[in-house]
């Protein structure tokens, strides 16, 4: 490799590792304080960085919000999908879904879900934010299908859909409710709901 080469592939590392650390800041005071509430400046001192430097790597606070609910979503679906096929093949592994929501949920960090706090403060007729976490929670619930097809024989395909759609709701519904009564019985009893739907 050239010195240029490794001058620029320095430079592209060390940009990405901004980038990294902006995102990651971004998405802890987010998830804690909320969007509205924390504005571009915290971000900048949480982050150790100038003013310059972050408008190098994201053009608006809108771009910053993307990242952060992308980088969440990554990590989610990843977990997500290590936890549950690692329990056994059937009904064990669905259930799943509810144990690793129990898991989330007595984090010291849990503050619910991300996605529905973010559409909660944004604009109606941003449809770049909303499209991006309609995507979000479609990836999800193909997973679930994913999950479903992989361990439930009896389910037929056509019928894949409605399961999948049907374990969603129970799994945000316990999202929801157990941050709102900061208790877990909400997650026990959507997965005992699971159970009957499954059966």
């Amino acid at each position: 490799m050239s010195v240029f080469g490794i001058v620029l592939y320095i430079c592209t590392m060390k940009h990405a590792e901004v980038k990294n650390r902006i995102t990651e800041t971004a998405s802890f005071l987010f998830y804690k304080n909320g969007y509205n509430s924390t504005g571009i400046n915290q971000i900048i001192a949480e982050a150790g960085i100038a003013k310059a430097t972050l408008y190098n790597h994201f053009k608006s606070k809108e771009e910053i919000c993307l990242a952060y609910l992308q980088y969440k979503n990554v990590n989610f679906l990843e977990d997500f999908e290590n936890f549950t096929t690692s329990k056994p093949k059937g009904k064990d592994q669905i259930l799943a879904i509810f144990d690793f929501l129990q898991l989330f949920y007595q984090d010291k960090d849990f503050n619910g879900c991300w996605c529905i706090k973010t559409v909660s403060e944004i604009p109606k007729d941003n449809e770049i934010i909303r499209h991006e976490i309609q995507s979000q929670k479609n990836s999800f619930i193909a997973l679930i299908a994913k999950l479903i097809t992989s361990n439930l024989e009896q389910v037929k395909s056509e019928q894949v859909n409605s399961l999948s759609r049907q374990i969603y709701l129970l799994y945000e519904s316990a999202v929801g409710e157990s941050h709102l009564h900061q208790e877990d019985w909400p997650i026990v009893e959507s997965k005992n709901l699971c159970k009957k739907i499954i059966a």
